[in-house]
């Protein structure tokens, strides 16, 4: 929904706005979402690879906050309000809720799967950004693939082998 406020003169019209900041809202979602699953796991994985496991999460749970703060705050300088409740998340993520702790393995699994939902969902923000020529926001999704991209990777790269 658009905030009520000052009208927005940036060069990119209002349809193509809303379309990107609903595109982004639900790149929000989707992040948080992931945030959340991966502090949760953070708290709660055990077993011969905890300590490593432990610290993985929580450097990725730190990144998935800065990011939750960026893309909320492109979306708010695009003229939209950016949304920021459980419920809201819950009707835009595609992200699967983590409602039981599986074993560390499957940890991992869910999480290789959420960093690629979230790079799905940059990309298919992609097209209305470069149509409009919203490099801001182009930039943005482009560094959030390439970290979840990477994210992904190295996730896997403990479940080969």
């Amino acid at each position: 929904m658009q905030a009520k406020s000052m009208k927005v003169d940036i060069g990119i019209d209002e349809k193509a706005r809303a379309q990107i900041a609903e595109g982004l809202s639900r790149l929000l979602a989707d992040t948080y979402t992931l945030y959340l699953k991966t502090h949760n796991f953070h708290w709660n994985v055990t077993g011969p690879m905890f300590q490593t496991l432990h610290l993985m999460f929580e450097q990725q749970y730190n990144e998935l906050a800065l990011a939750v703060d960026a893309i909320a705050e492109r979306i708010r300088a695009l003229g939209f309000t950016a949304p920021g409740s459980y419920s809201a998340y819950a009707k835009l993520t595609s992200i699967p809720e983590a409602t039981e702790v599986p074993s560390a393995t499957e940890m991992i699994q869910q999480l290789v799967e959420g960093q690629e939902a979230v790079v799905k969902t940059a990309r298919s923000i992609f097209p209305a950004a470069d149509e409009a020529h919203d490099e801001p926001t182009a930039d943005l999704l482009t560094q959030r693939m390439q970290i979840h991209e990477k994210t992904a990777w190295m996730l896997r790269s403990l479940l080969e082998g």
